[in-house]
């Protein structure tokens, strides 16, 4: 099964929010064995709204399958401890400011020394090396630098980010298939090695088409709402209840467009005669379009063009994309027993084999919630815990043996 191709792997991981929690969730997905190492104030994204019974939503939805343990990092002992997790470690994952791990004797060239099978993935804003290393960034940020935020939205209106973070994400999946990758290199030559993953480079690597368009015209693409610069149609159409998306560019799914509409003097009209004309008169094109289709509701119009085969979908809010059929029928959503919180629905991993259907095997973790477990499978007592630590975990104050 999928969901079980990495077990017995262990990650250590010092990443933070969005981007390095979602490599680490994911490498727990398919099996890891993630410790998750948090200061004593927790991961940045334990603040984010919005909160149930005290825990964020946005962190509960980014590190499932993980363990949590507490470390000050700034204090010897806890370091040492740190080190003795990291010298059975296959994977670390962190998401610190370049230099920041090395100040903490957690460098890379340091680990590898009592660990040279160690694969230690570094995700930041603009990568290990370059003049940009030290600066900090965040999705919009990098969405603005990188020229995301130039072409989305639409040309009347100022420029816009996507709402939910995708530089994030995207560097997340990137950083999971470096690891990956280097785990099948290290199986044939017995080597780790570092692996430097950036937001910047992975939105740029969102805009490989585009950008490799620039490259060859020089031409600045500007901001195009919904529609795609090399098809017309393609975009969102009104209808009398809303919006659908169609993709009826190819010559035979114009022609049955034409057809559905009522508007077969379309296929003649010298504007639209061909792909290159209905790029180039696209608003009039929109227009003719719509002033029919905005007589018919979205479910009259989409019934009518999958019968021809024509590629379409509602515009979906949340609440219908939840009650959808292709959600549904993908059985997209889990619940999860959280200590807590009690009971949540969160989207399911997509990550599955033929057959499967992968569930949580642990919900997000209360801030140090495995501490006491993790130390005492690393040998320390729990008169150990008490002296080093000193505070409770789940409400419990470590006993003296």
């Amino acid at each position: 099964m999928l969901s079980q191709s990495l077990t017995g792997l262990k990650i250590i991981d010092f990443t933070q929010i969005a981007a390095g929690p979602t490599c680490t969730m994911l490498l727990a997905d398919l099996g890891a064995d993630v410790i998750k190492v948090e200061a004593p104030s927790g991961d940045l994204g334990r603040t984010f709204v919005p909160v149930v019974d005290g825990q964020s939503v946005t962190f509960m939805s980014l590190n499932r399958n993980k363990r949590s343990i507490t470390l000050d990092l700034k204090n010897d002992e806890h370091l040492a401890i740190c080190l003795k997790l990291l010298r059975e470690a296959d994977v670390v994952v962190e998401s610190f400011r370049p230099g920041v791990m090395q100040r903490l004797s957690l460098g890379y060239e340091t680990l590898r020394k009592d660990n040279p099978r160690l694969i230690y993935c570094s995700v930041s804003a603009y990568g290990q090396t370059g003049p940009w290393r030290d600066k900090p960034g965040v999705d919009g940020v990098i969405q603005a630098v990188s020229g995301l935020m130039s072409v989305t939205g639409s040309p009347d209106t100022p420029p816009c980010k996507i709402q939910v973070p995708i530089v994030d994400i995207v560097t997340g999946y990137l950083a999971t298939v470096s690891v990956l990758a280097a785990i099948t290199q290290r199986e044939v030559t017995g080597a780790g090695q570092h692996l430097d993953i950036s937001m910047f480079g992975s939105a740029v690597s969102l805009q490989q088409s585009a950008l490799s368009a620039y490259l060859a015209d020089k031409i600045i693409p500007q901001r195009m709402g919904s529609a795609a610069p090399y098809a017309a149609p393609n975009e969102a159409l009104r209808c009398s209840d809303g919006w659908i998306m169609v993709a009826a560019y190819q010559p035979a799914r114009w022609k049955a467009l034409c057809e559905i509409v009522g508007m077969p003097e379309l296929l003649t009209d010298l504007r639209f005669i061909d792909l290159e004309s209905r790029i180039a008169h696209r608003v009039e094109l929109v227009q003719a379009l719509e002033s029919r289709m905005s007589m018919q509701s979205k479910l009259t119009w989409i019934t009518a063009l999958e019968a021809a085969d024509i590629i379409c979908a509602p515009i979906n809010n949340y609440a219908e994309v939840v009650s959808a059929p292709p959600y549904i029928g993908a059985d997209m959503e889990e619940r999860i027993e959280h200590p807590s919180v009690g009971v949540i629905s969160m989207p399911r991993s997509p990550l599955r084999s033929s057959g499967e259907l992968p569930a949580a095997r642990h919900p997000p973790p209360i801030l140090g919630e495995h501490t006491r477990e993790i130390l005492l499978a690393l040998g320390y007592s729990d008169t150990d815990m008490h002296r080093l630590f000193n505070f409770k975990l789940n409400n419990q104050q470590f006993a003296s043996t």
